[in-house]
């Protein structure tokens, strides 16, 4: 049988993503999640974890959006305070120090003990721990320290417990047309039963103000809480009895 978890990102984003996390949960095939600790709705996503403890909760690591936890990383900061974004790191306009990276991640995965959450798993928003070799070293440094499972995309041939396949694409199912759509799930579908276990990587939501001014990746989420809840997919997955749908404390 093949172990399938379904992983959305942003957990704690906001009130929007939180309560789109939870009902592709509750009435989908989603499994699994990734809660960022320094957001608006970090507090309410904890409540509606305990709610739901079934759910599969990681860690997903900040480092391009909003502001540390810590205050005492300057290389991670801009003049503002705020975090750098992306781009900056793409354009090597940000480099940040690995032992600032270290403690401000740490301190972030211990915000989630603290809160009574056992995390699954760690994963990073943006994937921010392939911006280069070092911060890949920190997230696998932090993933041994804690033993932890980690999103299946790393660079490294360094060995740590993950899914035998990752797929990275299930955010572009909204823009296919209805026949690449299709032929895509099927893949996608056959893909999933060649492999001893399988995380898809997704970004369930609602769409509200916040999401709006905060993110330019906003109506797709809405496109995926259908796709995993009410589709001919999410269908198939639940009928499919050499499927199995996990989380990462099950691998």
């Amino acid at each position: 049988m093949s172990k399938l978890i379904i992983n959305s990102d942003d957990f704690g984003y906001g009130r929007a993503i939180n309560h789109a996390v939870i009902d592709t949960y509750q009435e989908g095939i989603l499994t699994s999640t990734t809660l960022m600790t320094n957001t608006p709705g970090f507090e309410q996503a904890v409540e509606l974890a305990k709610k739901n403890p079934k759910l599969g909760v990681g860690v997903h690591l900040v480092l391009t959006h909003l502001k540390p936890l810590r205050d005492d990383v300057p290389s991670l900061v801009d003049e503002t305070g705020y975090f750098y974004r992306p781009d900056a790191y793409r354009a090597g306009l940000a480099i940040a120090d690995s032992a600032e990276l270290y403690k401000e991640w740490e301190t972030q995965i211990e915000k989630v003990f603290a809160a009574g959450i056992q995390p699954t798993h760690l994963d990073s928003h943006h994937n921010a721990h392939l911006f280069n070799e070092h911060h890949e070293e920190v997230l696998l440094a932090l993933a041994q320290k804690y033993r932890l499972p980690l999103r299946g995309n790393l660079e490294t041939d360094q060995a740590y417990q993950t899914t035998t396949y990752f797929e990275p694409s299930f955010d572009t199912v909204s823009v296919l047309e209805p026949f690449e759509q299709e032929q895509y799930l099927k893949s996608l579908l056959e893909r999933i039963k060649t492999h001893e276990s399988t995380e898809i990587m997704c970004h369930v939501g609602y769409v509200d103000e916040e999401l709006l001014k905060q993110s330019s990746f906003a109506e797709p989420r809405v496109h995926q809480v259908e796709m995993l809840i009410d589709s001919p997919f999410a269908q198939r997955i639940r009928e499919d009895e050499a499927i199995e749908l996990v989380t990462f404390a099950d691998i």
